[in-house]
């Protein structure tokens, strides 16, 4: 075993063992940390489209509903059908395993949407792709408000709280794991590439197409997987929750944290999900200080705060 699936599985090891006794955790506390979980997800996910592939999208949002509403279906609506019930022994074991199913069915769901958008639209660059994934995201944001069998507008609830610090920390660890094998494999050095320079990377036989679709799709997986545990962990998902501004909210996230630069983008998740966190004590100043933040931040760090190399560079 390389050192690689070493700390991945001693990461899920350490996860299951504070799960076992995170009800001795604040609430308040366990709250921020879950949060800080899924956001890790979903920035270190779109690094690998925006940082490391060099693609710009703003659909990621788009891609966690899907996740979400696909996920919280299988557990809301089919789940009591298929489980047994009691909230002890077996029927607790039972329902951990199909949330892990449902988890990585909800991970399918975006990844094919992200298959679905990607396929016609990642011949674009810049801005034009920018344009087309909000374009999605929005588009799913209006499908699911005006689905009457999830909820519209009002949205899914009564949800069951299956995601815990086990699933939430694990998936966030097999991202990163994910990712940067990804990244440092033979094959994956063609995402480097395609950042780098797509013109020369054709001209060396790589297909750019395929290598953007393919971290467009592992990208979208993960997302989905993000808006799974996030559905569960709020007991409650709506069309709001995965708006523009979720999605510009992860892309902050990417920049701040150095694109292409996976533990500079997990920091500035942790450090973008604390900084509201110790502004509420000025909760009518919050967001003006928030943004003043971010503005001062960018001004004087545009290469990503956590980034010490050229970027792009991994």
């Amino acid at each position: 075993m390389n050192r690689a699936k070493s700390l991945l599985a001693a990461s899920l090891a350490l996860c299951l063992l504070v799960s076992r006794y995170s009800d001795q955790i604040n609430p308040y506390f366990f709250d921020v940390i879950i949060t800080i979980g899924i956001n890790v997800i979903l920035a270190v996910s779109l690094n690998l489209i925006n940082g490391y592939t060099g693609q710009f999208s703003l659909g990621h949002a788009g891609f966690m509903a899907v996740g979400a509403y696909a996920a919280a279906a299988l557990t809301l609506f089919a789940g009591p059908k298929i489980l047994p019930s009691g909230e002890t022994g077996f029927a607790v074991y039972a329902g951990q395993v199909w949330f892990g199913f449902a988890l990585v069915a909800g991970g399918l769901a975006a990844a094919l949407a992200g298959l679905f958008v990607g396929m016609p639209s990642l011949r674009l660059k810049g801005d034009y792709l920018a344009i087309v994934t909000l374009g999605f995201g929005e588009i799913i944001r209006v499908v699911f408000r005006n689905m009457e069998s999830v909820g519209g507008a009002l949205g899914l609830n009564g949800i069951p709280a299956y995601t815990n610090f086990f699933w939430t920390f694990g998936f966030a660890a097999l991202t990163v794991y994910v990712v940067a094998c990804s990244v440092n494999s033979t094959y994956g050095r063609g995402f480097l590439a395609v950042h780098d320079d797509e013109i020369a990377a054709e001209a060396m036989g790589i297909n750019t197409t395929r290598y953007k679709i393919t971290a467009f799709v592992m990208g979208a997986f993960f997302a989905g997987v993000a808006g799974g545990l996030y559905g569960h962990y709020k007991l409650s998902i709506d069309p709001k929750g995965f708006d523009f501004f979720r999605s510009i909210e992860i892309v902050v996230m990417v920049i701040l944290g150095g694109m292409g630069n996976t533990v500079g983008v997990i920091l500035a998740a942790v450090l973008l999900t604390l900084l509201p966190e110790w502004l509420r004590q000025f909760q009518d100043y919050r967001m003006i200080i928030y943004s003043a933040a971010l503005i001062a931040l960018m001004l004087l760090r545009p290469q990503g705060l956590f980034t010490l190399r050229r970027p792009g560079k991994v």
